[in-house]
């Protein structure tokens, strides 16, 4: 097993839009849905306990796969096979990044979005959304795949920070925020 101890900083802003449901945090009495949408949109954040936000390690490692299969790299060797396999079942990360942000004072962004979740379907509503102007932190990777080397380890998270991005409105997703690029990597073998 190879480990790798990234340190990464935002490039972009980083908004997060966690589902919640109606049956968790009901509507007041009399309260319409722009009122509930006002008071309850900081429940779109990711948050521990103690009302801390932070970015759940799914959106690091789901980045890094989609980012192996876009890159397509092939296996010197392996004919036409490449490393998306490899990335999707042998690379983990199992630590959420805690941010300094709380859930109680985080800035929010109103958008104009489709009500049904659908890309230029007619019906819309404002909807708000946390944003995070800025973070830095560690993340480590636990790469099972001794197939993966350093280099190409590499490759794909700097693919992964500058051209999938994590969260709400990412590159992947015809946007812009959540890129993120490597200051340090340190790799050790195990």
């Amino acid at each position: 097993m190879k480990i790798a101890t990234v340190q990464l900083i935002s490039n972009s802003p980083y908004s997060q839009g966690r589902n919640y449901s109606e049956e968790a945090i009901p509507f007041l009495k009399g309260e319409n849905k722009q009122d509930y949408e006002k008071r309850t949109w900081r429940e779109r954040c990711h948050y521990n306990k103690e009302g801390i936000i932070y970015i759940p390690c799914m959106q690091f490692g789901n980045a890094l796969k989609v980012a192996a299969k876009y890159l397509n790299i092939q296996i010197p060797g392996k004919g036409k096979s490449t490393y998306t396999k490899n990335f999707e079942s042998g690379v983990l990360v199992r630590e959420n990044l805690l941010l300094p942000d709380k859930k109680d004072t985080v800035e929010g962004e109103w958008v104009f979005i489709p009500s049904d979740g659908i890309r230029g379907s007619g019906k819309r509503v404002w909807k708000c959304f946390p944003v995070i102007a800025s973070w830095k932190g560690q993340v480590t990777y636990y790469i099972m795949d001794d197939t993966i080397t350093e280099d190409v380890f590499k490759a794909v998270l700097m693919a992964s920070g500058n051209l999938i991005g994590i969260g709400r409105f990412r590159p992947r997703n015809w946007g812009w925020y959540g890129c993120f690029k490597v200051i340090d990597i340190q790799w050790i073998v195990q």
